[in-house]
């Protein structure tokens, strides 16, 4: 009995606890520019060097699976119809692509105006994050193309 009654004023304790994280965010002051970057060890830098070693594999290995899949036989009614499926897609792509440049403009200024003006940070930390904005949507982008690609083909 007694067990059950502190289980019970746990729970009740965690959830508001929850709670009040939920309703009263700003307490939390923290933000990821405010984030200290250890020093890398060399076993931490050969485990990073490691990961790009596999993302590099990775890509090498969609390279050579395109091209594999791109010399199958392939009857030419098919082929036809999935190169239509291709040109709509890729039509939709450009489009996309339009909207996303548009779309990093106005988060390319708001990020420049909160981490320059609102957060005072160099102009080389602002520029450091805008890149990898960009970095991150254009990874995106190009995985969307290369599959959709390889479904057109396949």
């Amino acid at each position: 009995m007694e067990r059950l009654r502190i289980n019970k004023i746990k729970s009740t304790f965690f959830g508001i606890f929850t709670l009040f994280l939920v309703l009263f965010p700003t307490f939390l002051l923290a933000s990821e520019v405010e984030l200290e970057i250890p020093v890398l060890t060399d076993r931490q830098n050969n485990l990073l060097m490691g990961g790009l070693l596999i993302c590099v594999l990775g890509m090498i290995f969609g390279a050579y699976e395109y091209v594999k899949v791109k010399k199958f036989p392939a009857h030419k009614s098919m082929l036809d119809v999935a190169n239509i499926i291709f040109q709509t897609c890729k039509t939709y792509l450009i489009q996309q692509g339009k909207f996303l440049i548009i779309l990093e403009v106005f988060i390319g200024i708001c990020i420049a105006y909160y981490f320059g003006f609102l957060q005072d940070m160099h102009l080389k930390g602002v520029l450091i994050i805008l890149a990898w904005s960009v970095v991150g949507i254009l990874g995106s982008y190009s995985v969307a193309w290369f599959g959709i690609r390889m479904n057109t083909l396949a």
